[in-house]
């Protein structure tokens, strides 16, 4: 047998996936409302850290460099849809407890504020997978803002956590869902930071050591 079917039962895969119901159109506006009932003033800016940076939900009156203390960056929820299948789940980005993450701080023009919220929690919270959060955020200039982020919720059936190189390595040569592989979506990312001169060193490595171990 391998490595990912005699794995703990806590580690298998597929693992029984349970997103909860789909929100529905009030469900967002509401979560939207709760979230900006929490906004300390001023313009709102949004934490990009992983697809958003390299595929935004919307235009941005301003586009800077950030970094987050107190969360990371890493590939710990499942995906049954975009990334994967229910028999084959893939994995897609979430902000997790620990460290620190750098990405793109965008503030969301005021004149299509209400627009641009509820096409990005359709894109984002389509499941209650994430948590809306205002992170502390700080730029490239050093200055501070108060920005929206998504993180994760740990007690939720849909994180996968922080899975072993064997079975990452399988997801990454084997889910695919609507919008294409996992494999695929880590690149892009990947290749965003690096663009931008901010690479998640630590994400390259594990990559390219998974993706290395599923050619093998």
């Amino acid at each position: 047998m391998s490595a990912i079917e005699t794995a703990p039962s806590s580690l298998a895969y597929p693992p029984v996936l349970d997103f909860g119901q789909q929100l529905t159109h009030e469900q967002l506006r509401q979560s939207v409302d709760h979230t900006m009932s929490r906004h300390q003033g001023g313009p709102v800016w949004l934490f990009a850290y992983g697809s958003l940076i390299w595929r935004p939900e919307c235009s941005a009156a301003e586009r800077r460099r950030a970094r987050v203390h107190g969360y990371h960056r890493g590939l710990y929820l499942w995906s049954h849809e975009h990334r994967g299948t229910p028999e084959c789940p893939g994995l897609v980005f979430g902000l997790d407890r620990g460290g620190s993450c750098s990405g793109f701080a965008y503030r969301l023009p005021e004149e299509r504020l209400e627009d641009s919220l509820l096409a990005l929690w359709q894109r984002e919270m389509p499941y209650p997978a994430y948590r809306p959060h205002w992170l502390n955020c700080r730029l490239e200039d050093g200055s501070k803002v108060q920005a929206l982020g998504f993180v994760l919720e740990r007690h939720l059936p849909c994180y996968a956590g922080n899975l072993p190189d064997t079975l990452l390595s399988h997801i990454l040569a084997s889910a695919k869902g609507r919008y294409g592989t996992t494999r695929d979506y880590v690149e892009q990312t990947l290749s965003a930071l690096r663009t931008h001169a901010m690479p998640d060193r630590n994400l390259e490595a594990r990559f390219k050591r998974c993706h290395s171990a599923d050619k093998a």
